[in-house]
């Protein structure tokens, strides 16, 4: 018999999401659900199709396949082929105990449900200079990890957990409120199915227990205040073969004396004379490495901005970089020897005689006239 496209199915678009296609097998699985439909070899072909629908399309490298390929891309391909509804079970339990809270008709599963251990955050503060040229630092981060008495067990060595009797070794203990069985955590043994008689003395039947680890993390240049660097598989440790949790870096980035940060664009400001303002020169600019060269022309005004190419920041994982922008401030002499003053009074009156000319009166004369 020619199998249906999967979408279908389900009732989901080719681009639906995997939050979707999980909901929409929700929906299947509880209206053809055995304990629903007892006797009805339809319905049971129907849940049946249901989750050989979802084993592909639940899987984004089956998924992938599918939509590549069809049914022949995922035909051998790691695909189980449900032969009957405890083959459902079984391989949908956790899905099943999610969805409906209870076994699904099928095998209970022993033991506890993996638990996946805890991220971690660490709020880390670096300098100005490290963030733009990245750095390398070493962390000690307290975390819990397995122990290594007992491998994570909680059981001391040369000894067995023994089987819960209140659940017998099942985990969990059921209910039947008509064609559904509910199930829930045995309150003795915690959903384990086992009771620890014997408890590790180092870890207290824990499974783990509390250490200061050196962690490495690799800071690339470029980053800001408020960068969050993911290391993966440096969490808490999982508990029943769950995952290791993650460990985030946050950082903090310091301010600067003399730079300030705009994008990628580093800022500063560089002071000149009113006399290399007018007639224009040549000045050394400071940058995170080392002075560089910048033309002043004649007449700058203060306030100008200089922009000087590729001596910003970089952009993270590119050789790429933002500009160093100089901003211009002329400064005015509190202080003037005796000559000096001299030569601007003269300056000033040349001035003066430049704008009579042009029918402009000069800045003393205007000053005397508002006087």
């Amino acid at each position: 018999m020619t199998k249906r496209d999967y979408y279908e199915v389900l009732g989901v678009s080719r681009d639906a999401g995997g939050a979707d296609i999980k909901k929409a097998y929700r929906a299947m699985a509880l209206k053809y659900h055995p304990d629903r439909n007892p006797d009805d070899a339809e319905a049971e072909q129907k849940f049946k199709e249901a989750a050989e629908a979802y084993e592909v399309l639940g899987s984004d490298d089956k998924r992938a396949r599918y939509d590549r390929f069809g049914h022949e891309g995922v035909a051998g391909n790691g695909f189980q082929d449900f032969s009957s509804s405890q083959d459902i079970f079984d391989a949908f339990s956790d899905i099943f105990g999610d969805f409906f809270g209870f076994s699904g008709g099928g095998r209970s599963r022993r033991g506890p449900r993996p638990q996946a251990g805890a991220d971690l955050r660490y709020n880390l503060t670096i300098s100005f200079v490290d963030a733009v040229k990245g750095t390398e630092v070493d962390l000690q981060i307290p975390k819990e990890i397995e122990c290594d008495t007992c491998s994570g067990s909680g059981v001391e060595p040369g000894h067995q957990p023994e089987t819960c009797k209140h659940c017998n070794g099942q985990g969990q203990v059921f209910q039947s409120q008509g064609f559904f069985r509910i199930s829930s955590p045995c309150p003795i043994c915690r959903g384990t199915g086992q009771m620890i008689t014997h408890p590790c003395k180092k870890c207290r039947g824990n499974g783990i227990v509390q250490e200061t680890k050196s962690v490495k993390v690799n800071i690339p240049a470029g980053v800001d205040n408020g960068s969050r660097l993911r290391l993966q598989n440096e969490g808490e440790p999982g508990r029943h073969g769950g995952p290791t949790g993650d460990l985030y870096v946050v950082l903090r980035v310091e301010e600067h004396e003399q730079f300030q940060r705009q994008g990628q664009d580093l800022i500063t400001t560089a002071e000149i004379s009113i006399t290399q303002a007018a007639l224009g020169d040549k000045i050394q600019v400071p940058t995170l490495d080392e002075p560089v060269p910048m033309e002043i022309p004649r007449g700058t005004q203060s306030g100008r901005s200089f922009k000087l190419k590729g001596l910003g920041i970089p952009h993270i994982g590119s050789t790429r970089k933002g500009n160093l922008i100089v901003n211009v401030k002329v400064q005015t002499p509190t202080k003037l020897s005796k000559r000096q003053e001299e030569l601007l009074r003269e300056f000033a009156e040349l001035e003066s005689e430049k704008n009579s000319k042009k029918g402009k009166r000069g800045f003393f004369k205007k000053a005397k006239a508002e006087s």
